[in-house]
């Protein structure tokens, strides 16, 4: 497997002096932010590079974009739209612009995809694919398992049964795919380019909790104590739904 190299971010100083970046092939750079708007003259992405941008951005401005093959912008979720403006964009087969939303945890709900409003003055791609996928819905709990009965005894009685499994809980639905908004001249063919608007998947069912053991059977000097039944499974969980999907406007100038 390939192995990215992590660079380190500039420091909020530096962040508002630079007005040209470059993320070298097969690295992974966060953006440099010092405030929610920001101006480049020029921003290259080389081949599989991949460009973080902090959900805390919500306007970026870029003179010239080059983006090599198969290279990324990478967009943090969040609950504001984000605004790129691009006046010279150069894109190689494979790029991608993504801004999904982040899959739902235990403790934490999934995020539908970032709106996002894309200005190209001017554009040559061989490909492109804008991504704003909602997350996938948080996973239902498991079920607890049954615990196991009391095996019988010469002195005290009969087994008793294992208790039942408890049932999972249900997944919770996806979040929705975000909204696009594109924005290129008349001469751009749109066609070729492909967003992505699906609703995230959605979250896991809990699976259901085992049942106990029944208590065991006991052989005595004068009788034997029986066995007793072990408990019921619980039920599983049902899968969250899928999210609704987002949408797409296209404007030509």
């Amino acid at each position: 497997m390939r192995s990215f190299v992590l660079l380190l971010c500039l420091s909020v100083g530096t962040a508002s002096a630079a007005t040209q970046i470059s993320v070298p092939s097969n690295t992974l750079m966060r953006l440099p932010v010092a405030s929610s708007t920001l101006q480049l003259e020029r921003l290259e992405v080389a081949d599989q590079a991949t460009l973080m941008v902090p959900a805390s951005v919500t306007e970026l401005r870029i003179g010239q974009l080059f983006m090599g093959r198969d290279a990324r912008i990478g967009v943090a979720p969040g609950d504001q739209p984000l605004r790129l403006v691009i006046d010279d964009a150069d894109i190689g087969p494979g790029a991608w612009i993504s801004a999904k939303g982040a899959a739902g945890t235990y403790t934490r709900p999934a995020t539908p995809g970032r709106e996002i409003s894309l200005k190209l003055h001017k554009l040559t791609f061989e490909s492109l694919t804008v991504d704003v996928r909602g997350g996938q819905g948080r996973p239902g709990y498991a079920g607890l398992d049954g615990a196991h009965g009391q095996p019988g005894g010469c002195t005290w009685g009969q087994a008793s049964a294992g208790h039942d499994g408890q049932d999972g809980t249900d997944g919770h639905d996806g979040a929705p795919g975000g909204k696009v908004v594109l924005e290129v001249p008349h001469h751009v063919e749109v066609e070729r380019m492909q967003v992505l608007l699906d609703g995230g998947a959605g979250g896991a069912a809990g699976t259901a909790g085992r049942p106990g053991r029944g208590g065991a059977a006991k052989g005595c000097l004068l009788y034997g104590v029986d066995g007793a039944a072990d408990g019921q499974p619980g039920q599983p969980g049902r899968e969250g739904a899928a999210g609704r999907s987002g949408a797409v406007q296209v404007f030509r100038f």
